[in-house]
């Protein structure tokens, strides 16, 4: 009988560049993760010229959703999506899974996968990375800040409000998995 494979981590990018660049480099640190990208942030990800190093890719190219299937099989410890837009933030408050960014948040609820979401528009004013090297000052509609609190009495769901906090709920969660032993 062959060892169960390892859980891994699910990571979610959506459209927004606020704080894209630090997410991908504390997706960099990590192991065991696989990343699923909405149309958006395979767009923005060119946009903004920015790579990543993750072995398993999946795009928002199947009206299914087809890699949603993964979590039903168990192949998922936690999900991360970060940084989430309000676009994104306001489908998952109303239920919607119209994508695989929503639709992934949706089943891991579904499957009760711990998740984790650094909401972009968390503040009534913030600054936020802008492509070819600026930054720009955005001022969040109250709706946007409505949906980020709305978002915070999810089961299972973790909101992050800053980078640090995203750190802190990711090692957080990675400490309260079990250890493989030999």
């Amino acid at each position: 009988m062959s060892a169960p494979e390892k859980k891994r981590l699910a990571w979610a990018l959506t459209g927004s560049g606020h704080y894209l660049r630090e997410c991908l480099d504390i997706i960099q640190k990590l192991e065991d993760v696989d990343l699923f990208l909405s149309k958006a942030a395979a767009e923005i990800l060119q946009q903004y010229g920015y790579t990543h190093n993750v072995g398993r890719v999946f795009h928002d190219k199947t009206a299914s959703s087809v890699p949603v299937e993964f979590f039903y099989q168990g192949v998922y410890h936690t999900v991360v999506l970060a940084p989430t837009s309000s676009n994104t933030v306001a489908k998952m408050v109303c239920g919607i899974s119209d994508n695989l960014v929503t639709n992934i948040f949706a089943q891991a609820g579904k499957c009760r996968i711990p998740t984790i979401v650094f909401a972009c528009d968390t503040a009534p004013e913030l600054e936020s990375d802008a492509p070819r090297d600026h930054v720009v000052k955005v001022w969040p509609r109250r709706i946007d800040l409505e949906n980020m609190e709305k978002l915070k009495s999810f089961e299972q769901t973790t909101v992050a409000a800053d980078m640090q906090e995203l750190e802190a709920a990711i090692k957080v969660r990675l400490a309260c998995l079990p250890t493989s032993s030999s």
